[in-house]
């Protein structure tokens, strides 16, 4: 009996199925609808699972190990959730464009728009991704986050899912994949870096191939979105407003899309500069003690008579 119900939860709703002419093809599309919500509420207690189980089984024997402080424990912990879903979802997201060919013609950021019918891998990507920040929300309260890092865990997570949210609904599905994947790629390499450096502190090279990869995924990003909003999608040839078709190609929607990456693209790169002057002073502070005790040396021996 509860079959209908649960398939709502289960399987990726709105199933449109296209034939050619002469029908001997089908293509299968989807779209979103309000079922949707049910699917990622599933997905996300799913997430919530697989979060307890790496947790237990992975990261707290390695913690057990490194008997780290509680800091750091805890920043331990944020990164090795994080490398996992980065390291999946940056797979399973350039398996996406690699099979879709989005990249080889930056066009079809903007042409034929709206993208109102999704390829099955694409929906799915989609709602993995809402349902996975979702999640975050209450594993703020069940991994018992210190309250001074709940403020910053929370803003970039609801960062997550604004956007992402948004390129589902607004139809900029193309636009939202491209953006994410060397996004999650720098994240990677941030996260993967900080786990290296809890284990030891000397390997510090992962920090410096992420400064330089994290500078160039943000200009690639505004590019991008300067050349959609911009550009693209104020010359295609149905502009309009209509919910019904899932077009939201208006001047106020294409402003407020831009606004939203470009601020966040600014905070981003403002917080990275703050981060890289903070622990430049940090390094400099280091210095000076042992330039303090290199120089009483020097002095010392000259001091010293000449026994030879």
């Amino acid at each position: 009996v509860p079959a209908k119900y649960a398939i709502i939860f289960i399987a990726v709703q709105y199933n449109v199925t296209y034939t050619t002419d002469d029908n001997s093809e089908q293509f299968n599309f989807y779209d979103y609808g309000p079922k949707d919500i049910a699917t990622i509420f599933f997905y996300m207690l799913v997430a919530i699972n697989l979060h307890a189980v790496i947790q237990e089984y992975v990261l707290d024997k390695i913690n057990r190990r490194l008997h780290l402080s509680k800091t750091k424990h805890s920043k331990f912990n944020e990164s090795g959730q994080l490398a996992f879903f980065y390291s999946f979802s940056f797979i399973w997201g350039a398996s996406i464009l690699n099979a879709v060919k989005f990249m080889m013609n930056p066009a079809s950021l903007w042409k034929d728009y709206p993208h109102s019918r999704m390829l099955f891998q694409v929906k799915f990507f989609y709602i993995c991704q809402i349902a996975y920040w979702l999640h975050a929300l209450p594993e703020l309260y069940f991994q018992k986050i210190r309250k001074e890092d709940i403020p910053r865990q929370l803003c970039y997570i609801c960062l997550y899912i604004a956007h992402i949210s948004g390129a589902y609904i607004l139809n900029l599905q193309h636009l939202g994949l491209i953006l994410m994947i060397p996004h999650y790629l720098v994240e990677l390499i941030f996260h993967a870096s900080r786990l290296f450096y809890f284990s030891d502190e000397n390997k510090q090279k992962g920090f410096t191939i992420w400064a330089l990869l994290f500078v160039m995924v943000r200009l690639l990003t505004l590019t991008l979105s300067v050349l959609t909003f911009g550009f693209g999608l104020a010359r295609v040839e149905n502009p309009g407003f209509s919910i019904a078709d899932g077009n939201f190609n208006v001047l106020p929607v294409r402003i407020g899309c831009l606004g939203a990456v470009c601020l966040t693209q600014a905070w981003m790169m403002w917080k990275f500069i703050n981060f890289q002057l903070k622990k430049w002073r940090e390094h400099v502070k280091n210095q000076i003690p042992k330039k303090k005790v290199t120089n009483t040396k020097n002095k010392r021996t000259k001091k010293e008579p000449n026994r030879g």
